[in-house]
């Protein structure tokens, strides 16, 4: 029995079903020789910049600015608020970002082979209650009209293209991601158990008329029988349910480190059956497990919604303080390219941070913020130029390519949505989510990394799967994200701290992918437009609400 991946959109790969796997090896290898080295360079997080939030001699402000609304934070979530902000008419607004550029975790970058993302490289077709990111995909052309049953009919060229996903195990590709090869009878019925109880689940609602898995998160039904499972683990359920199939189990832990950054043992079941129950986007011109997909991510995305701020939007600038008074808010920024503070008063603002940057934003309000109950995990990822192709027996180059004994997640192909001529040089993008270890150990480790160390357990681990590829790497760019993505441990989801960080404290709101307890786009645009829309409440703007 063969069950591809394509059956229920992107998954995981990463440790076994144990969720352990063997960094010695990797190191073993690394020391055997001494390996090439390679041109490359190596970005992050602005932690030197963004650290001056701890210091409590920040200069005094210089000069003053006004704005209506102040959006402090430059992600997804940041220029959803902003452009909803800028369709309602308000159009004196600022947007503030750290980094040099905008976009957070999907920012990209290009070279002379291809673009490239640097963090979320896909976006899946949109569920019926995504609402406000169907508005967005119609804006831009993602989404070009229905057909005759109102079904959305998507850009061809934007629709990830075939073949879309391999895994290489016993020395040869398969195609899909679930393990094909060497199963046993009782592997393949748990595989038909579960995928089945699974679909059953994508259709499925509560009492209250909602589907039991929604994207975004708070869509979904309150029932609490469903919700309970969010006070387990994914790997309790499984052993609750009576998956023991060590293919299976490696499977889901592997989804769950693609999606959340965190093994099976330490997500939420809830958000473990979410990943696969939630996802029932239809279309017109494509199959309910397709994706859309630029070369650079998810950056094609940030660029179209960042080019209408202009200079409304600042990069390099750090917040500093925010205070609720006088009717309105107070932003004490560092302005990193001049080298100087300014307080900007606004009439409203939007915080579209992480929690824990905003509880220090907000000091005086540090016990409502409960910025400890929020857990973010580290990742690293790779950007691989090549002057020649992947190869391997078996399956076909693919989209999204993964390596079954591999303690990364693998590599997803820059030039795959290339029409024509097959390529002759590409750029793989290697993500490893750093799950095996706690978060704060894995996040010290992967800092205190160089970039040749990085750069060495990349190409040792491209060259363990492709040693045709030996000679062939032109360069190897590396980011550390420190705080990539939520964690949903259990209790997350549908605890009190998720719940209280969404309400905003009068003209100030608060809007991140964080809020949702799931790293996902739809989540975080989500989020910035309800966000905006409780400041034009706030500001008596009348609007149409797009959620």
């Amino acid at each position: 029995m063969k069950i591809t991946r394509g059956q229920f959109i992107k998954g995981g790969l990463a440790a076994s079903a144990t969720g352990l796997f063997s960094l010695g090896s990797l190191r073993s290898r690394l020391n055997a020789a001494e390996p090439p080295t390679y041109p490359g360079k190596m970005i992050g997080a602005s932690h030197q910049l963004g650290h001056l939030l701890r210091q409590s001699n920040l200069s005094r402000a210089s000069d003053e600015l006004r704005a209506r609304v102040v959006v402090v934070g430059g992600g997804i979530a940041g220029l959803g608020a902003a452009r909803r902000l800028m369709r309602a008419g308000i159009e004196d607004i600022l947007v503030l970002d750290l980094e040099e550029e905008p976009g957070g975790n999907a920012r990209s970058g290009v070279n002379e082979t291809s673009a490239y993302p640097w963090g979320a490289h896909y976006v899946p077709l949109l569920t019926e209650e995504a609402r406000a990111v169907r508005r967005l995909f119609e804006d831009l052309g993602i989404i070009t009209g229905k057909d005759a049953r109102g079904l959305p009919i998507y850009d061809e060229y934007m629709l990830g293209f075939e073949p879309k996903e391999r895994l290489f195990r016993f020395g040869r590709w398969q195609e899909g991601l679930v393990p094909a090869i060497g199963t046993t009878p009782e592997d393949e019925a748990q595989y038909r158990r579960f995928f089945s109880l699974m679909n059953e689940l994508k259709t499925q609602c509560g009492s209250d008329g909602r589907r039991l898995f929604a994207i975004p998160v708070d869509e979904s039904s309150t029932d609490p029988h469903w919700r309970a499972l969010d006070m387990l683990s994914m790997e309790q359920w499984m052993g609750r349910e009576g998956f023991t199939s060590d293919l299976l189990r490696w499977y889901v832990n592997y989804a769950c480190r693609d999606d959340y950054g965190t093994v099976f043992s330490e997500t939420s079941a809830w958000a473990g059956i979410h990943y696969f129950a939630s996802r029932n986007g239809q279309a017109a011109n494509a199959e309910s497990d397709d994706v859309v997909t630029w070369p650079q991510g998810n950056g094609w995305l940030v660029a179209r919604m960042a080019e209408p701020l202009g200079p409304r939007l600042r990069t390099r600038c750090l917040a500093m303080r925010v205070a609720v008074a006088d009717g309105g808010v107070i932003v004490d920024v560092w302005d990193a390219n001049e080298s100087v503070a300014r307080m900007i008063r606004a009439e409203a603002a939007i915080l579209a941070t992480p929690r824990f940057i905003s509880a220090r934003l907000l000091p005086n309000a540090i016990e409502r913020m409960d910025p400890s109950s929020f857990s973010y995990a580290p990742w690293a990822v790779a950007n691989i130029t090549l002057d020649a192709m992947p190869e391997g027996k078996g399956a076909p180059l693919s989209w999204d390519n993964v390596a079954f004994d591999s303690p990364t997640l693998g590599y997803v192909v820059a030039t795959s949505q290339e029409l024509g001529m097959k390529p002759l040089s590409t750029v793989l993008t290697a993500y490893w989510p750093l799950s095996h270890k706690t978060p704060s150990e894995a996040r010290q480790d992967a800092l205190g990394r160089s970039l040749d160390e990085w750069q060495r357990i990349f190409a040792d681990d491209l060259l363990n799967i492709h040693p045709e590829l030996s000679g062939h790497i032109r360069s190897i760019d590396v980011c550390v994200w420190g705080h990539a993505m939520i964690r949903p441990v259990p209790g997350f989801i549908w605890g009190e701290a998720r719940q209280r960080a969404r309400e905003p404290l009068g003209r100030l709101a608060f809007a991140h992918s964080d809020l949702g307890g799931i790293s996902l786009f739809e989540e975080a645009y989500t989020h910035g437009v309800r966000a905006a829309e409780h400041v034009l409440t706030q500001l008596s703007v009348n609007y149409d609400s797009e959620l």
